[in-house]
Order: structure tokens, then sequence, then C-alpha cells
């Protein structure tokens, strides 16, 4: 289990985009090949609730309603077979969104300068859901080989918290360049690490589609990365079914030339099935609206 953690200066910071000011959205498609879809998606955001029964307050709206505290996104590509698999991801999405609400209440009465504890709180629900999955398939037959990929993204305005464990993936564009925020955890990049092959070459490998870690799996090893949110900020989460066929290229093209997320996700899906879509194809794509005039003063 490991955890990295990168630091940036908050100070004189822009303010949280507005929830007119964030678009986000989401599909999931079983592709061309498979009959059923085993991948499952989730877009939420986590409020703080204030619920008035009873009050001589002339306006109790005032007292905090239902803010916005964070954005949650995350895809988990199940695997085990039909049935298996997509309760596999089905119950990873639930089990890891119940946690991380709870953590979230941590975090927002903790130091916000030091979130170590936050950080191992993250990983530590994914290993309690991998735990619970593991409990199930030894009570239940029918789901035995049963496991999930699970990339998480929150959002808690500036910090980001990635969390990944298996091979779904993450990207961030931002001023024209894309970067992979999550680490594929297979077995070919387990070997590209120690030197065996080069990336290029791994790809064509067997070892690239076989996983070094999942939830519920013979082994779980969630990692946890900070990063700092940006306005123009452009996110992208998706399942293999996207990347086996998509280029990161492309994937850059595609965000750079499309006004809307969800332009950007249909035509992104557009691009894998015509390339074949072997897989199950999942993709979320989130998007800042550009900086108001008086922030970039």
């Amino acid at each position: 289990m490991t955890s990295v953690s990168t630091q940036a200066t908050t100070t004189n910071r822009p303010p949280r985009p507005s929830d007119s000011e964030v678009d986000i959205y989401g599909l999931t498609h079983p592709g061309k090949v498979r009959p059923n879809n085993e991948d499952h998606f989730l877009v939420c955001a986590l409020q703080r609730r204030t619920e008035v029964y009873c009050t001589s307050l002339p306006n109790p709206a005032s007292l905090g309603g239902n803010g916005r505290i964070a954005m949650l996104g995350m895809v988990a590509d199940g695997v085990g077979g039909a049935v298996a698999g997509e309760e596999a991801s089905r119950l990873a999405l639930e089990g890891v969104t119940r946690y991380v609400s709870q953590a979230l209440r941590c975090y927002y009465s903790a130091d916000p300068s030091d979130d170590d504890e936050f950080i191992h709180t993250l990983e530590d629900a994914a290993l309690k859901v991998h735990n619970e999955l593991a409990e199930m398939t030894r009570e239940h037959t029918e789901l035995r080989g049963m496991a999930t990929t699970l990339t998480l993204w929150l959002g808690v305005w500036p910090n980001a918290y990635v969390l990944q464990v298996g091979d779904s993936r993450i990207y961030s564009l931002k001023d024209g360049e894309l970067i992979q925020l999550s680490r594929d955890q297979t077995m070919a990049e387990e070997l590209v690490e120690q030197g065996v092959f080069t990336r290029a070459d791994a790809k064509n490998t067997k070892w690239a589609n076989i996983l070094s870690s999942a939830i519920g799996g013979p082994q779980a090893a969630p990692v946890v990365r900070k990063f700092q949110q940006e306005w123009g900020q452009v996110g992208l989460m998706c399942s293999d079914g996207l990347t086996r066929h998509v280029t990161d290229e492309q994937i850059r093209d595609r965000l750079m030339n499309t006004k809307t997320s969800r332009e950007a996700c249909e035509v992104l899906l557009q691009d894998a099935l015509d390339a074949g879509g072997l897989d199950n194809i999942t993709i979320i794509v989130g998007r800042t609206a550009p900086m108001p005039a008086s922030e970039n003063a």
C-alpha cells in the first residue's frame, strides 16, 4: 500500500467553480463484442446538508443549505465473468461512496495542511470494500473469481485526490498537455518498472491485461495521490475499453477540439467502437468554464 502526496501552494488561489461553471458527463457502453456490460461509473456531488426542522429565524436558508463540499467520480471495470464482474463493480462503487462520505467529515474537522490521515482513510476505504468482496466470494460460490478495478477522483477544491486500484485511468489536460495521473496496476507495468520490457513492448505482451492489483482479487494495493485543481483543467476517467483502442494523442485531440463534456464522451466512444470495441467502454469527462475575467486580471 503506497501513498504519494504532491504538494503545491494554495496562497491566493482562485475561488472554487460554482455548480454552473462545472460541466461533467459520463457514459458506459458494452462494446461490440461482449454480451453484457461489467463496467459501472458514478459522478456525484457530496454536500454539507443543513436540515432545519423548526426555528424562529426569518431566513433559515442562510444557515448553509445543501452546498457542495466535494465532487466524486469513479470508474470500476469488473472481472470474473458476466454476473460476477458486474456485481463486483457495482458493490465497489456503492461501498466506497459510503466510506468516502464518512471520511469527508474527518477531513473538515482536521488540520487542512496535514491530510495524511485523510489519504490513509481513502486507502482504507478501498481495502474495506476489497475485504467485503473477498468475504462474499467465500460465502457465494457462484461469485468466485469476481473482482474489479477502482479509479476514483475526489475534488475538494483546490485539492484533488486520485485513488487507483487496477488499470482504469485518469487523465488531466491543462494548457494543451495531457498527463496520465494514474498508474496502471498490471503485470506488464510491473515488468516495465523492473526493466524487463520497455513500455512500448509491454503493450503487446500477454501481461498487459493481467491485473497486479484489484478490489476483490488476490491482492489490492490502493495508491492515493494528491494534486491541485485548476481553472481550465479538463479531466477524463475511463476503463481500458477506451485506451486499448484510442491513443493518448487521440484523447488529447478530442478533448482539445470538443466544446462540451458530453460531446467529448460521445466522440471518444465512437472512436473506440470504430476501432473494434472489443471490451466494455466507460468514459467520464469533466471541465470548468473559462476563468471569470476578474480572476484573470
